[in-house]
């Protein structure tokens, strides 16, 4: 299935460079998220298909409605995922063998405006999808099976950074010890304030949104990366080291001049604004140079 996606700033015939104003699965329930303007705007421009477009040269620069299928890299359901995670409220995931625990949190955390998966045990949590956006799991430690200690310990085995805020009704000091060790939010012992809870899902919360801002911010950045070329990559490294680009060209075996347009073909597919920005980026990469080889030699 393809994705409609309206983008800002648009150079044809691909938007690359450009800005994302938003995208939407083509059926009956998310043509009705466009608001009034867009409709507007796309009933006086029709159907673009590819990035064919009707419009005049100045509106052409401005907005562009693409239509792409699964192959296209520069729109996919990514961009849609990412879209309906910023627009629904934060999750949080109550995993606790009470009944009538659950639903008080329930009604609690809805009344508070957030989105909410009431479970009754880890097996019953290991089986749901992960939600979109930031998410953050209020967890019983004295559970039926595998304790909520237990699932902490394989979520951090698993690397799956999900914060935690534990409650209980029989808490002691190594207990929360161990827990706080894990990485915990917090430590709660029943019966709690309403407001302390509340405080450390908002922290929970703030530290799963800079976590996937990271993830997302990397990921792109190894999308970058993939559109650098073999040599590309090489002279990158080098760059980011402080070579200069005779030292770089005699490295590598190839001509100065080779080397500027290499580098200048790194900073444009990069986006690095200086050195120091590319350094960083390479820094993120864990990018390193190769060893020299052909030294003295130039191409």
């Amino acid at each position: 299935m393809g994705i409609w996606a309206l983008y800002e700033g648009c150079a044809l015939p691909a938007p690359v460079g450009s800005t994302l104003v938003g995208s939407w699965l083509p059926d009956a329930k998310h043509w009705a998220d466009f608001n009034r303007t867009v409709r507007r705007w796309l009933r006086s421009v029709g159907t673009e298909l590819g990035g064919s477009s009707p419009l005049s040269p100045t509106r052409q620069s401005r907005y562009v409605l693409w239509w792409t299928g699964k192959a296209n890299a520069h729109v996919n359901e990514e961009h849609v995922v990412e879209q309906r995670a910023k627009d629904q409220p934060p999750t949080v995931m109550v995993i606790d063998d009470d009944p009538g625990v659950r639903d008080s949190l329930g009604k609690l955390l809805q009344s508070a405006g957030f989105r909410v998966s009431l479970l009754g045990s880890v097996s019953e949590f290991l089986k749901t999808d992960c939600p979109e956006g930031p998410t953050c799991l209020v967890l019983d430690v004295r559970l039926p099976g595998q304790s909520g200690l237990e699932l902490q310990r394989e979520l951090a085995g698993a690397k799956r950074q999900l914060p935690i805020i534990f409650i209980t009704g029989h808490g002691d000091i190594p207990m929360s010890v161990q827990a706080m060790k894990g990485g915990a939010i917090e430590f709660l012992t029943k019966p709690f304030r309403e407001q302390d809870l509340l405080e450390a899902i908002q922290l929970g919360h703030a530290r799963d949104r800079a976590r996937l801002e990271q993830e997302r911010t990397m990921a792109e950045l190894k999308v970058r990366f993939e559109t650098l070329t073999p040599r590309e990559r090489e002279v990158m490294a080098f760059v980011v080291t402080g070579r200069l680009n005779k030292q770089i060209a005699a490295d590598l075996g190839i001509s100065e001049i080779t080397v500027k347009v290499h580098r200048g073909q790194v900073m444009r597919k990069m986006r690095a604004s200086s050195l120091p920005h590319l350094a960083r980026m390479a820094d993120q990469l864990q990018l390193t140079p190769t060893k020299p080889h052909n030294p003295g030699r130039v191409a």
